[in-house]
């Protein structure tokens, strides 16, 4: 059976998620305009920088700031490459948290469809703020 545009994009993602370089979550996001992928990012180490998988994580307040997150990662890739981002879509494994709500919110974004719970009614609440469209993937129901 062939995937629904959000079933294909999300199968992707799960699978950029793979490389992620944080034991404790493995979270893969992609940006996606016009069904054309621009953007990946997973959460791992800024570059240069020893990644969780080689020097262990670094944890304050219950989180691991060695890393960048994932939405973060797509978001600033980018930037580096001089990709516009603006109207399109990202998705992610996770739900996003409030700060990388603020960055989808700023770069342009429209819509977030994520798999995975994170529990962040900040991040909600800013983005629907912002009117941004936020759909729910649920695997069981959608399964990929």
């Amino acid at each position: 059976m062939r995937p629904t545009w959000d079933e294909y994009f999300i199968e992707i993602t799960l699978d950029v998620a793979k490389r992620s370089t944080c034991h404790r979550a493995q979270v893969g996001a992609i940006i996606v305009k016009d069904k054309r992928i621009l953007t990946t990012g997973y959460n791992g180490a800024p570059r240069g920088l020893p990644h969780c998988l080689d020097a262990g994580c670094e944890i304050v307040d219950g989180h691991c700031v060695r890393t960048l997150h994932a939405e973060q990662n797509a978001i600033i890739q980018a930037a580096l490459h001089g990709v516009s981002v603006e109207g399109g879509t990202i998705y992610s494994t996770h739900q996003p948290c409030h700060i990388c709500a603020k960055m989808i919110i700023n770069a342009g974004l429209t819509r977030v469809v994520y798999v995975g719970a994170y529990c962040d009614e900040i991040a909600m609440q800013y983005l629907k703020l912002a009117n941004i469209q936020i759909d729910h993937f649920d695997l069981e129901q959608n399964p990929t």
